[in-house]
């Protein structure tokens, strides 16, 4: 496979500022993402219907929306995004209600690990771009399917 640049983006959504400050400082450290934070979920909500994200990490606990609400309403708009909620309550009806309604890839409690959280996230954007080639892919495998009957071959 070809080694190619990609510039990921990546919304932080946290109703405290200084935890965005912290994420982004981390991130930016370590990589060269493009990360835009809210501390609103509903402005967040809003920069995802122009742009496209490919990762979003929220808080679990917030005022205005809970994070796996966002993630709910962000899965409609962007179903392609890695979803990462950043918690600290983990109890098992959290986590399954984040798996099975907002798609949630995974957990990072709270305090978090700067190694674990990057490399969770780099998991997921490897996992995106794997299902969004393979999705590329099979549509190719269609496309030739559809034209060799169009030729009169079956098979």
């Amino acid at each position: 496979m070809n080694e190619r640049f990609i510039m990921y983006q990546v919304m932080i959504v946290d109703d405290e500022e200084y935890i965005l400050k912290a994420l982004k400082r981390t991130i930016n450290t370590y990589t060269d993402w493009d990360v835009e934070t809210y501390q609103s979920p509903h402005e967040a909500l809003r920069r995802a219907r122009t742009t496209v994200f490919d990762a979003v990490i929220t808080d679990y606990m917030m005022p205005e929306m809970n994070g796996l609400e966002l993630l709910q309403e962000l899965r409609e708009l962007q179903p392609d995004t890695i979803r990462i909620v950043l918690t600290g309550v983990i109890d098992i009806e959290t986590v399954m209600s984040a798996i099975n309604k907002a798609g949630a890839f995974r957990f990072i409690p709270k305090p978090w690990d700067d190694e674990q959280l990057l490399d969770n996230i780099r998991e997921g954007l490897k996992f995106r771009d794997i299902l969004l080639e393979n999705r590329m892919l099979a549509e190719t495998v269609r496309e030739q399917q559809e034209a060799l009957r169009s030729m009169g071959y079956e098979g």
